[in-house]
């Protein structure tokens, strides 16, 4: 008999990877994926905790499953990610209903794990241990029989690789997700191609820091920097998409940059966390990079590639941030002009050397800077936004119905037009845009590009 799982998904695309990866293994164990809590038997939290924010989330809503499993004994609860691996243990003190807590390396032992609670062999099970010689598992075990009888999507994630060697001192990934591992390149090539035989069109690599793929795997003989794996992925037959995240701006190689100048399918946009625009606080912050070369390197992506869209990540009111450093993040973001940025005040984070610091900033001048930031970035958004008004570009379905049809531009910028075709998501269309939003673009379907 089928039992049904449903899956919250907290934080970043490695977390939406992850859960993709938990319900490909959960479906060969007869699970199925629905879309409300209350019709499952198995509920897990994928969770983030790079933000106080999003482990309080969890947390929360950990305490309204409590009703739902007094109301339903068999349900089973589980905590998957990094506040899993974070606490521990902890989170059967704090929530006695939970029945398993597994860590971001061990998410591919759930299947067992749920097994040994169904034939009553434990009463909990946690497995959250960080294993220095852990390696990504095949690609084949996660591929296999994944929803047969259901179509592929459009596009998909690809892990790269996992972990973090940077230690910035607010961050909690070297913790919660270990040290940096890098996938085979054989393992990512043929899923790609997998991947693609199934009708995906686009695919987005990922890793906590892309740059660094292959410095940090010591049983390869012949290393594979990120710009030559790359190439090889664009070169896969069917690719029509590309795209990768994240960077960071210390390991930003010119042959990377020039990648956007001579692969044609890498789409035209990279998100660069800059994190403060002060040389104090980026010293602070322990990012290996100044302000001086982080825009350097802005320029000479933009030489290569002119039209590319950049968006970043901003922390205001970090430990020991004046109204000077502030100033000066202000500054970067007129001289940059970044097409959209993710921006947050400083919260402490366990294990990390700035929750240790004690110039922290006031809550409200956090709150302020971050209001001040919010909203010229939201007027240079709008900026960016109207340099595409009646230009025609190329934009990949996302989702066609009756009140009108989205797509996304390379730029990842959003454009909603209505058609009366039976476009599907995943064809490619060229839309003319003719009105700009602060978040979105909206415009009319065009005649396709001559050949």
């Amino acid at each position: 008999m089928s039992k049904h799982v449903y899956i919250k998904t907290f934080g970043c695309q490695m977390n939406e990877r992850d859960s993709e990866i938990m319900e490909q293994l959960l479906a060969q164990s007869g699970y199925i994926p629905v879309a409300d809590q209350t019709d499952a038997d198995l509920v897990i939290l994928n969770t983030c905790s790079i933000r106080a924010k999003a482990e309080q989330k969890v947390f929360s809503l950990l305490g309204s499953l409590r009703k739902q499993k007094q109301g339903q004994p068999e349900l089973r609860i589980a905590v998957a990610g990094c506040v899993a691996q974070q606490e521990g243990k902890q989170i059967f003190r704090r929530m006695p209903h939970v029945d398993i807590v597994v860590g971001t390396q061990q998410l591919y032992q759930l299947p067992e794990m749920l097994g040994r609670l169904e034939r009553k062999e434990t009463a909990r099970e946690i497995s959250c241990n960080l294993d220095k010689e852990f390696s990504i598992p095949p690609f084949q075990r996660l591929l296999k029989d994944d929803a047969p009888n259901q179509p592929a999507d459009f596009r998909k994630f690809v892990t790269i690789m996992q972990g973090c060697n940077n230690y910035c001192s607010y961050c909690v990934v070297p913790t919660t997700r270990g040290r940096e591992i890098s996938r085979p390149v054989a393992d990512i090539r043929e899923e790609v191609q997998l991947q693609v035989n199934r009708g995906v069109k686009e695919i987005t690599l990922l890793g906590q820091n892309v740059n660094s793929y292959g410095c940090t795997n010591p049983v390869a003989e012949n290393p594979t920097g990120f710009a030559d794996l790359l190439k090889m992925v664009a070169a896969v037959p069917g690719v029509q998409r590309l795209r990768f995240t994240t960077s960071n701006p210390q390991d930003l190689s010119t042959e990377l940059m020039q990648c956007f100048r001579d692969l044609p399918n890498l789409c035209p946009h990279f998100h660069l966390p800059v994190q403060a625009g002060s040389n104090a606080v980026l010293k602070r912050m322990h990012r290996k990079y100044t302000r001086e070369l982080y825009l350097e390197k802005v320029e000479e992506l933009r030489s290569y590639c002119p039209g590319i869209a950049i968006c970043t990540d901003v922390i205001v009111g970090f430990p020991g941030e004046t109204e000077d450093d502030f100033a000066l993040t202000m500054d970067l973001l007129e001289r940059v002009r970044f097409h959209g940025s993710f921006s947050f005040k400083y919260s402490d984070r366990p294990h990390t050397r700035s929750a240790e610091f004690t110039d922290k900033v006031e809550e409200q001048v956090k709150g302020e800077r971050l209001q001040h930031f919010q909203s010229r970035q939201d007027a240079i958004s709008l900026e960016r936004n109207q340099e595409f008004l009646d230009k025609k570009i190329e934009v990949m379905i996302e989702s066609n119905t009756s009140t009108g049809t989205q797509g996304r531009t390379g730029s990842n910028h959003i454009v909603h037009f209505s058609t009366p075709t039976n476009l599907r998501p995943g064809d490619l269309a060229w839309v003319t845009i003719t009105r700009a939003g602060q978040h979105s673009l909206k415009g009319e379907l065009a005649p396709p590009e001559a050949s």
